[in-house]
């Protein structure tokens, strides 16, 4: 099985905030059919489906926290932990200031970059899970970042916001279907980008623009 984590906050008041693009990303692929509908478990909003891949169906649990994003890593570890899911399996989509506005790039492991959400992930179950990194821009002052992601994404943001969740949806057969069992991270990146260029912007352009 794999385990797919979108991180964002619950609530309605931070639905279409910046830092809850990984929630988005879980409502457009549960939306979509087949899976199940939504159920209360691991302290998430959870639905279990399957996705069609060249190696075969493959088991998909998908997770939105609702410990708020600090607290991430208890959901996570609840639901990987109850269904033996190695880390690697683990596949969080959150929000990535140091990309530009709809960039998208595949990780496995590293640091969380100041991100709390990866950060109490980390915390839970080590380093080594795969991150989807959601690119949202930087406002361009560091005294801005948690204005910034706590901000709704404005009107001209939306289209690109759906693209990108489009994209990430429907090329998920490349990211599970590789046949040794593995997340196929680069083929999966390379098409999310074929599917759905990002705008023409710096990662700091956006937040530079609106401050003045």
């Amino acid at each position: 099985m794999f385990l797919l984590v979108g991180l964002g906050n619950p609530g309605d008041k931070y639905e279409k905030n910046r830092h809850n693009i990984g929630f988005m990303f879980i409502d457009a692929l549960t939306g979509g059919g087949g899976f199940g509908p939504e159920k209360k478990r691991f302290l998430s909003l959870s639905s279990e489906g399957q996705i069609e891949t060249a190696a075969g169906l493959k088991k998909v649990l998908c997770l939105k926290p609702q410990t708020y994003m600090n607290l991430s890593g208890n959901a996570a570890l609840e639901a990987a932990s109850f269904y033996k899911i190695k880390p690697e399996h683990i596949i969080v989509f959150h929000d990535e200031l140091d990309l530009a506005p709809g960039r998208f790039r595949m990780k496995l492991g590293g640091g969380h970059a100041g991100h709390n959400g990866l950060r109490s992930i980390m915390g839970h179950l080590g380093p080594n899970f795969v991150r989807a990194r959601m690119g949202i821009g930087h406002p361009g002052d560091k005294s801005m970042v948690h204005n910034w992601v706590l901000s709704d994404f404005g009107k001209s943001d939306m289209a690109w916001v759906d693209d990108l969740n489009r994209a990430c949806v429907k090329s998920l057969p490349l990211l599970l279907g590789d046949a040794h069992g593995k997340p196929d991270n680069d083929r999966y990146q390379n098409e999310v980008m074929r599917l759905a260029p990002a705008p023409k912007f710096s990662p700091r352009q956006v937040g530079a623009a609106e401050a003045g």
